[in-house]
């Protein structure tokens, strides 16, 4: 087997349940049904404090962005609370320099937003929610919408569509990392009907 991977979920107040929760079940009981020796999963917020997902999901956060271990792979949520954190230079800088160092960076939803405004969508192609393509394509004219795809791959970036579509890129990604088998024996235990 490979290096065990830190896998660090970002999350933040009105942050998609699914978004982070799909992600974080499919790439933490890859971890468990194979000894734990896969991947650390973890969530990461600006601070300790709870975070209040969309309609009320309280959150403890593991770590905040000091004290957050290095990340092989970070997963950007989305939902509504992206719309504050294109603008939170905190966040920003946190994902810039994080993004740096990752094997993947991997965002979900509409935090592809963050992505645009990162500068990282610019003349590539990108997957997001339905109701959100409009507005990264006035962020990233340049860009490329891909809305008939659940995912699009570009250099070591992922976006991915709406929700539940960080499902399947996370089983994408078990299978990239190690193999089909395994991502298979997860999808058994979840009962998923991943199709790859």
């Amino acid at each position: 087997m490979n290096t065990k991977r830190n896998v660090g979920i970002l999350i933040f107040d009105n942050a998609e349940v699914l978004d982070f929760a799909g992600p974080f079940e499919v790439l933490s009981v890859t971890s468990e049904l194979n000894n734990f020796e896969l991947f650390n999963v973890f969530t990461v917020a600006e601070n300790r404090n709870p975070i209040s997902a969309v309609n009320g999901l309280s959150v403890n956060p593991k770590y905040d962005y000091k004290n957050s271990p290095d990340i092989d792979i970070l997963i950007i949520s989305g939902g509504f609370g992206v719309r504050q954190q294109i603008k939170n230079e905190n966040t920003l800088n946190w994902i810039r320099n994080v993004h740096q160092k990752t094997e993947y960076t991997i965002s979900i939803c509409s935090g592809a937003m963050l992505l645009a405004a990162l500068g990282l969508l610019d003349d590539k192609p990108y997957c997001t929610h339905h109701q959100v393509y409009d507005d990264i394509i006035e962020m990233v004219p340049t860009g490329i919408p891909q809305k008939d795809k659940r995912f699009v791959e570009v250099d070591k970036m992922y976006t991915s569509g709406g929700i539940s579509a960080g499902i399947d890129v996370s089983f994408h990604i078990v299978e990239k990392m190690y193999e089909a088998q395994i991502a298979q024996k997860t999808a058994r235990y979840m009962e998923y009907n991943w199709v790859h």
